[in-house]
């Protein structure tokens, strides 16, 4: 089926308004014999039918590109310094394998929406578990998650604006700006739209990654050739817990595609094609972060920086962030997108304003938007230590998002018979280990930033709120 195809909406889609008996909203009641009321009943029915139709637009194709634009970022360039801490063995056999086990997790997301159509956002997912408790709970999870990744979006742009320019102005400024930009992007409502940028930020981390790479080659072939890169195989000496697991952290947050998929999968004409779309992401994901890994840091060693394009030279290095700008806020702002349709539909469940395609509905939209990346932005700035305080955020809420909560969902509400049955026995191992990964991260991964952040108060080395000061 064509990407583009359009079918009848899906049910979580369909609200209280009868497409079936449609006018133009621009005739007259004289002209159409209909009483006032009829007439304004009319009109909804014309733009309830319009919303629906704009909002079951969603290929499969499409569906993976805005997964990469949710999952693929910057971030991936965080990876070759796990992978100095780690080691090349390890480093490489926890990329492939939490990349395998997050496609999993992923389709396990996926068959609770095909099993239950209802479900749009994740939040409607865990309300099937623990009911409004559980829906409460994960939508605050949810939201929170995400705005805080807005904010991480606005601190990245300003972090890549003040090396292109030399730190031109206070990056607070820079901040400011990259805020405003990320707001711009998300004003398009529907993901098929945001689709479309889709292909523009993965050409801006690929060449960005690319780049990079090349650089860091160079680089070495000069300093003495690939042979005096001291890379190892083997974790680094003296390695400790906390720095473990932050590297295996890192690693783990880079898999988080799952916590969107409910909301994107909403929009889907065909949803029973999204196995496609997280085969092509997970693989496409497990690709480039393993190779971006080991080899930059086959490239540049243990010194290698976070993100890794600070490795390749002062001039390299404003090329590549001036490349990547495309992916740090078209990434970022497909959060908010989400996040406000999240938002949105529980504003104006039983409204025409949930199909945002009236000029008050747009109105109301954008305003919400902006709050929401101006509360973002406050976060990012008020917080010295926020990089770390997203590490919790993160360990608390995607160790659930993408891993034990679609365990939970496979124990609670996908099997079917005894779980030590024959057909269910690989999903009953793989679910488990699934559930064990996500504690695991729960557990530890809180534990490591927690520390981080006492030892950066230790050294000195936490930021002012609000500061000009350069933050990288």
């Amino acid at each position: 089926m064509s990407d583009t195809s359009i079918t009848s909406p899906s049910g979580s889609e369909k609200g209280r308004y009868d497409s079936k008996k449609i006018v133009n909203p621009n005739l007259s009641d004289e002209a159409t014999g209909e009483t006032g009321e009829e007439f304004r009943e009319d009109a909804e029915r014309a733009i309830a039918a319009a919303g629906e139709h704009k909002f079951n637009r969603l290929g499969w194709k499409r569906l993976t590109v805005v997964l990469i634009v949710e999952a693929i970022a910057l971030g991936s360039l965080s990876l070759p310094s796990a992978f100095a801490t780690l080691g090349m063995v390890a480093g490489t056999i926890c990329s492939v394998g939490l990349g395998l086990l997050a496609i999993y997790t992923s389709d396990l997301v996926g068959m609770v929406k095909i099993k239950f159509p209802e479900v749009a956002h994740y939040a409607d997912a865990a309300r099937l578990v623990a009911g409004r408790f559980g829906y409460e709970l994960v939508g605050a999870m949810f939201a929170l998650q995400l705005i805080l990744l807005i904010g991480s979006h606005c601190l990245t742009g300003a972090i890549a604006l003040l090396n292109i320019s030399d730190n031109a102005i206070c990056s607070l400024g820079f901040a400011a700006i990259s805020a405003v930009i990320l707001w711009l992007l998300a004003l398009p409502p529907s993901f098929t739209e945001m689709a479309i940028l889709g292909y523009i930020d993965f050409a801006s981390i690929i060449i960005a990654i690319g780049i990079t790479m090349i650089a860091t080659g160079i680089k070495a072939s000069h300093d003495g050739g690939l042979s005096a890169v001291p890379w190892s195989a083997w974790p680094k000496e003296d390695l400790t817990f906390v720095d473990a697991f932050i590297a295996i952290t890192n690693i783990v947050f880079a898999y988080s595609f799952s916590i969107c998929q409910f909301s994107f999968m909403d929009e889907m004409h065909t949803p029973k094609d999204y196995k496609k779309s997280i085969w092509a992401l997970g693989l496409i994901e497990i690709a480039i972060y393993t190779i971006t890994g080991a080899v930059i840091y086959a490239f540049v060693g243990p010194d290698v920086k976070s993100p890794a394009l600070l490795s390749a030279g002062p001039l390299i290095s404003k090329v590549a962030f001036g490349i990547g700008l495309p992916v740090i806020f078209i990434s970022g702002s497909i959060n908010g997108t989400v996040v406000g349709r999240f938002i949105f539909s529980r504003a104006f469940k039983n409204s025409i304003i949930r199909y945002i395609n009236t000029p008050r509905a747009y109105i109301i939209w954008a305003s919400m938007l902006a709050v929401l990346t101006v509360i973002a932005w406050v976060i990012a700035e008020a917080i010295p230590f926020f990089s770390d305080l997203l590490a919790i955020s993160s360990s608390l809420f995607i160790s659930g998002f993408t891993y034990y909560f679609p365990a939970i969902f496979w124990f609670m509400l996908l099997k079917e018979g005894s779980m030590f049955e024959r057909k269910n026995l690989v999903h009953l191992i793989l679910s488990s280990l699934s559930m064990i990964v996500g504690l695991v991260v729960l557990v530890a991964g809180t534990y490591a930033s927690a520390v981080d952040i006492k030892n950066q108060y230790r050294d000195g080395s936490v930021r002012s709120p609000f500061t000009c000061a350069p933050l990288a």
